[in-house]
């Protein structure tokens, strides 16, 4: 029992640290063939909820070498659809004053990952591409005040999780808990155990510094 006590007290740590893995955020450009087509949201960091914009920028060299020229009606013959798991919706897109700029408001109601799938043709281009645009978030990383302290839980989790830890170390050191009656086999599963929990807190911690 206690060996298994500690590999779910390692998994609960390593879960803690992916938790706190922090992303950046960035629209995504690809090329067909001479054309840039760049997709994202208006608003980064897109949050659950919150009404936000699909935006496009669509471009081609310009005149003089180093420039680009904004492309005008690109999606006159261009369709885009917003995609999620295996729900896709078609979007209506407007043109932005600006040239080569254009936009679908939306408003996401699940956090994760997104894509825009663009079919047809650009001035006699044919275009059939996915482009994956920032995962959406929930709501905790505008909240403020914090609705809840979700630092220092993780942080009280993770001291419980070492302190328990080091008295499960301590017994299986001083004999006061066996692993088992057949010797070394269970003890090797003792130490990965050990190795696995204290790997995940190390994880856990790394990633708290960071995010601090």
């Amino acid at each position: 029992m206690i060996v298994v006590k500690i590999v779910i007290l390692g998994l609960f740590a390593l879960l803690i640290s992916f938790g706190m893995v922090t992303q950046s955020y960035a629209h995504t450009t690809v090329e067909v063939e001479k054309y840039k087509i760049e997709a994202g949201w208006g608003i980064e960091p897109p949050v659950v909820g919150i009404r936000n914009s699909i935006v496009f920028k669509i471009i081609e060299p310009g005149e003089r070498e180093g420039t680009y020229t904004g492309i005008t009606s690109a999606f006159q013959n261009l369709d885009a659809t917003a995609m999620y798991g295996g729900a896709s919706k078609n979007i209506e897109i407007n043109s932005d004053p600006k040239p080569g700029y254009y936009f679908s408001p939306i408003i996401p109601t699940k956090t994760g990952s997104y894509l825009v799938d663009l079919q047809g043709e650009i001035r006699g281009v044919v275009v059939d591409i996915q482009i994956p645009v920032e995962d959406v978030e929930s709501t905790s990383v505008l909240d403020f005040p914090p609705k809840a302290s979700e630092g220092s839980a993780d942080v009280s989790a993770l001291k419980n999780a070492i302190s328990s830890l080091q008295q499960d170390i301590s017994k299986l050191k001083s004999g006061e808990t066996t692993t088992s009656s057949n010797g070394g086999e269970a003890y090797d599963f003792a130490i990965f155990g050990l190795s696995i929990a204290a790997a995940a807190i190390i994880l856990a911690i790394i990633a708290l510094v960071k995010r601090k």
